[in-house]
């Protein structure tokens, strides 16, 4: 085991997305896993039914409870849910945790369409968040909603990952799965320059948690001591094969497996 991340997330009590895929990832990849719960969600495959957040300083509390004893080597947020609480969250980064790679995956709705960010927070997201990242994993309408642009072939992808990364963040995934066509195309971008991931759409309506599960591969590649290309690339492949060996499960956006790199006890 190598490579301490710390989540900051909301939960999924359908097991497939939010904390619960991300602890299955940072696990599946050799990864040790602690968590600050923002949120707890009822839902399934076939959406949200409520969300209750859990309060700011809560948050924070267990943030600085898992940095002060266990440590982390990497930090991914993903659903934070209001204002108060990614203030909060960014008050434990800048004081608890600078130096610390933090992956940002901006969650603002499910799989299904329920909105997960509520408007006024998306401008503290913004203003605050998003200048500690070393990384901002947005797909498509979450690029468009943080930039006001809009993004409708692969040619667009370049102007808005650096819009979004003139907003502060160091690194930027932009990911391409919400074009059509039969390529997924991922675009990242440093100050250094660009770099595309293409691969083959796999044609599957299990694809919950897709997002949360790519960037804590990111998260933990970055913990292990990965260069950010190659923890791109390895969490690529793991979702894809994750998206190819998805159990079936739920009537509506079904999850993935994550649990394939695992070899069972005997």
């Amino acid at each position: 085991m190598k490579g301490r991340v710390l989540i900051v997330a909301g939960s999924d009590s359908g097991g497939g997305a939010g904390v619960q895929a991300d602890i299955k990832t940072v696990t599946a990849l050799g990864g040790f896993a602690a968590t600050a719960i923002t949120a707890l969600t009822a839902q399934n495959t076939k959406g949200v039914d409520a969300v209750l957040d859990v309060p700011a300083d809560f948050v924070a509390r267990q943030m600085r409870a898992v940095l002060s004893d266990l440590g982390a080597d990497s930090i991914k947020t993903g659903m934070l849910g209001n204002g108060d609480v990614i203030e909060a969250v960014c008050q434990v980064l800048e004081k608890d945790a600078m130096g610390i790679p933090l992956v940002v995956d901006p969650v603002m709705a499910a799989k299904g369409g329920a909105s997960l960010l509520d408007a006024a927070a998306v401008e503290v997201l913004k203003s605050r968040l998003l200048p500690l990242a070393a990384v901002l994993t947005p797909n498509l309408p979450e690029a468009e909603a943080l930039t006001g642009g809009t993004v409708r072939a692969v040619g667009d992808m370049e102007a808005a990952a650096a819009a979004l990364l003139a907003t502060g963040a160091k690194a930027v995934l932009l990911k391409g799965g919400h074009l059509d066509g039969c390529v997924v195309t991922d675009l990242l971008i440093t100050a250094d320059g660009s770099r595309r991931f293409e691969s083959p759409r796999i044609r599957s309506r299990h694809t919950h948690g897709t997002g949360c599960t790519l960037a804590s591969g990111v998260a933990v590649g970055l913990a292990q001591g990965l260069d950010l290309g190659a923890a791109v690339a390895r969490a690529r492949a793991y979702v894809a094969e994750a998206i190819r060996g998805a159990p079936g499960l739920g009537g509506g956006h079904g999850p993935l497996n994550h649990g394939h790199t695992v070899k069972p006890f005997e």
